[in-house]
């Protein structure tokens, strides 16, 4: 039986991917901030809760070892995060802090014990952090959020770099829009009266839909069981409508026209 550990399990996209690898007779090492209020994966054979906040080093230390300590990891799973949105200059110090923290220092964090695990004791692993569609195409309002997922991204190139001899890859998922709380306790608003106009606008793509396509969390977690398990030697998996869309005019249009089309496609 493989075994994947899971960051962030305990809504959305998290918990459907702890679901989707629970029903194809995986172990689930499901992480959270609060497992005692989970009533759904602590019902399940073969899935274990462990209290960890990817900010807080001593329950990842602690959450690391008694996972490693219960059997051989197959796949690492950095799914934990959230978005802040608004203009730059709306942020204060401290909520640049937590973004990077949580989304970027987060992840290393998580990722850095089991690098060492994989080498030494299975000779082999997987590591899949989800990124976003705006590791792809940047978005408006959302450039800390952007640093961080652009960051993971490269970060995951350069760690395949390192550990290819060891027979250790690091995926990355990039979804677009989910249907799931990372639309409420998931993403935190500024706003600010000089990008009025610019919100409007972003508000109206989201509401009809022309900017962006909510997928169900149950479809961007099989992508992520796809990376998992199709034995590829493949980094990038866009995630959702949206994120393959934008990956593809990407790379039939190219940086520089691709960003024009999105300045003119938000008139700024």
């Amino acid at each position: 039986m493989k075994t994947i550990f899971i960051t962030g399990a305990s809504g959305g996209l998290g918990k459907a991917a702890a679901r989707l690898f629970h029903a194809n007779g995986w172990k689930v090492i499901a992480t959270m901030r609060n497992p005692e209020k989970e009533t759904e994966l602590n019902v399940l054979e073969n899935v274990v809760l462990l209290t960890m906040d990817v900010t807080k080093p001593d329950q990842v230390q602690h959450a690391v070892k008694t996972a490693v300590a219960s059997g051989d990891i197959d796949v690492v799973l950095n799914n934990a995060g959230y978005g802040l949105t608004g203009p730059f200059e709306a942020y204060s110090s401290e909520q640049i802090y937590r973004q990077i923290d949580t989304n970027l220092t987060g992840v290393l964090r998580v990722a850095q014990p089991f690098v060492t695990y994989f080498r030494e004791n299975q000779k082999k692993g997987i590591f899949i952090t989800v990124t976003s569609a705006v590791a792809i195409a940047a978005s408006p309002l959302a450039s800390v959020y952007t640093a961080t997922k652009y960051a993971l991204e490269g970060w995951s190139e350069s760690m395949n770099y390192d550990m290819d001899a060891f027979g250790i890859r690091f995926k990355t998922v990039a979804p677009g829009g989910i249907k799931t709380s990372f639309g409420s306790d998931g993403l935190v608003l500024e706003q600010h009266a000089a990008y009025e106009s610019l919100w409007n606008k972003m508000m109206e793509g989201f509401q009809d839909g022309s900017m962006i396509h909510f997928s169900e969390p149950e479809e961007i977690a099989a992508v992520i069981y796809e990376a998992a398990t199709d034995e590829k030697d493949k980094q990038k998996y866009a995630a959702g409508k949206d994120a393959v869309t934008a990956s593809a005019r990407r790379d039939e249009l190219g940086f520089e026209a691709h960003r024009k089309e999105i300045t003119t496609l938000y008139h700024i």
